[in-house]
């Protein structure tokens, strides 16, 4: 895995942007799962961050 990927799922959450990076997603495709509830956040004011740890468990990087 790109390192760059793996110091980005050591943070607690990620923004949508880098959440689809980690992905391997677009930008839109990225908010519209998160709109959908295919992608788990968290609304932090007017802002939407993606926690990491749902994410793992997505690409099975941690066990469930």
């Amino acid at each position: 895995m790109d390192e760059e990927i793996q110091n980005l799922l050591c943070r607690p959450t990620l923004s949508v942007e880098n959440a689809a990076r980690v992905l391997g997603i677009g930008r839109n495709l990225a908010y519209e799962a998160v709109r959908r509830g295919e992608i788990q956040s968290i609304a932090v004011g007017k802002r939407r961050v993606v926690p990491t740890a749902p994410l793992r468990r997505q690409l099975g990087l941690e066990a469930a």
